[in-house]
């Protein structure tokens, strides 16, 4: 007998309970805009948006060279299916922070980032950022909400100390690290943890899409970026540039 038509109440109660269950639902979404629309790291947060029930895709933006097309011809689309329909219509507009939005996602390249989303931030836009440009500063939460959701306190003390009014930065960790510290977090507080060593395969796959997937035939060269990313990790944990990890005396959820 086929469990279909079961998974699918499963998953329609799943979606009323968290459409009821976000702060502040009033029927309204929140409106959201894309840095870096063009990229993998873009493309992927443009999919997730596509009839989420909370956020509604209503900018995207990225460089000079692909601002002032449709997305649709801006993009070289990579991920499997084709181009969310509500998003292929859009004007890519450029880096300037008078995006008609409640707040943007970066997933700007590095090259740009650190400058552009102080520009957003500076401008009264809230700043979610995959770029690892800000994921050290001390006043930014790097965050991982099931962990050190209380990091969040602060962003009154980056506005205060950057003079943002309203807007402000919260980066995410190094992909690899971020579901490594949610694996660690419930095991550290039952049993404690002293050092834990760990390997990624981030040398390769950080290069994305010129590298991904011909790896798996293709002799690659060492991408040491990609392996030294490791070093920028969640509040503060700190590893070595070949991907061992090594616990830091103030972990995430310290």
């Amino acid at each position: 007998m086929s469990t279909q038509p079961s998974e699918n109440r499963d998953k329609h109660a799943m979606l009323q309970r968290s459409e009821s269950s976000f702060p502040g639902n009033a029927g309204k979404k929140w409106r959201a805009g894309v840095l870096g629309a063009t990229g993998l790291v873009g493309q992927r947060l443009v999919r997730l948006l596509a009839g989420h029930p909370w956020f509604e895709l209503t900018e995207v933006a990225a460089s000079e060279r692909s601002s002032g097309r449709t997305y649709s011809e801006a993009v070289r689309w990579h991920l499997d299916g084709p181009i969310p329909d509500t998003a292929g219509g859009f004007i890519v507009k450029g880096l300037d922070p008078r995006l008609e939005c409640d707040f943007v996602f970066s997933a700007l390249d590095s090259s740009v980032a650190g400058s552009a989303e102080e520009d957003f931030a500076r401008s009264g836009y809230p700043v979610v950022s995959n770029s690892k440009n800000h994921r050290m500063d001390p006043d930014v939460p790097l965050l991982i909400p099931e962990v050190n959701a209380p990091h969040l306190d602060a962003i009154r003390t980056q506005q205060k100390n950057r003079g943002y009014n309203g807007g402000f930065i919260v980066t995410n960790p190094n992909c690899s690290t971020a579901g490594l510290v949610l694996v660690l977090k419930p095991l550290a507080d039952a049993f404690g943890l002293e050092k834990v060593f760990v390997v990624t395969l981030q040398a390769v796959s950080g290069g994305a899409i010129p590298v991904w997937p011909p790896w798996t035939s293709t002799p690659m060269s060492f991408h040491s970026s990609a392996a030294k990313k490791k070093r920028w990790s969640p509040s503060r944990k700190s590893c070595s540039a070949n991907g061992m990890a090594r616990a830091s005396s103030t972990p995430a959820w310290a």
